[in-house]
């Protein structure tokens, strides 16, 4: 299912278990945000059919996390730049508009980003008041109460979680 967030935001939700995959049109550039599992690889590639855009139309890739549910459709994107937690500092320079937020707690690098009031979070909140787990090795219990404060101060109204 392809719900509008906004004129130039779209949420991707599968049938099959995998995450939310977002895309973003800024300046005429396709940019999406994680790329979901395997099993969703088929109806990702309808849902950008049915927006008009080939997978080779994609011009940035943002991943939040790099677990498999989020990263397993980056081969999809043979012309984008993928842009992976570990590599990306402060902010993106060819995409100023999105802020990056970096929020460990459900993994060591985490980031969310936010554009414009729409704060897309992966796996560190999600609606209804829940977050990522933190039971993982790679997890982080109080790194994620330290995360989970930051996002509290910053002023967004649109939450694109990883997983709805």
């Amino acid at each position: 299912m392809i719900n509008k967030i906004k004129n130039n935001i779209f949420q991707f939700v599968f049938t099959e278990f995998g995450s939310c995959i977002y895309l973003l049109k800024i300046r005429n550039k396709n940019i999406i945000i994680d790329t979901g599992s395997k099993e969703n690889k088929s109806e990702l590639i309808l849902f950008l059919k049915e927006l008009e855009i080939k997978t080779e139309e994609v011009d940035f890739v943002l991943i939040t996390h790099n677990h498999w549910d989020h990263i397993e459709n980056i081969d999809l994107f043979k012309k984008a730049k993928v842009y992976f937690p570990e590599e990306i500092s402060d902010k993106i320079s060819e995409i100023p508009e999105i802020k990056v937020i970096k929020a460990p707690g459900h993994t060591e690098n985490d980031m969310c980003f936010l554009f414009e009031d729409v704060l897309f979070s992966g796996d560190v909140i999600f609606h209804h008041g829940g977050i990522g787990r933190t039971d993982f090795p790679e997890s982080s219990p109080e790194k994620m109460r330290e995360s989970l404060n930051k996002l509290k101060k910053i002023n967004y109204k649109i939450l694109c979680p990883g997983h709805i």
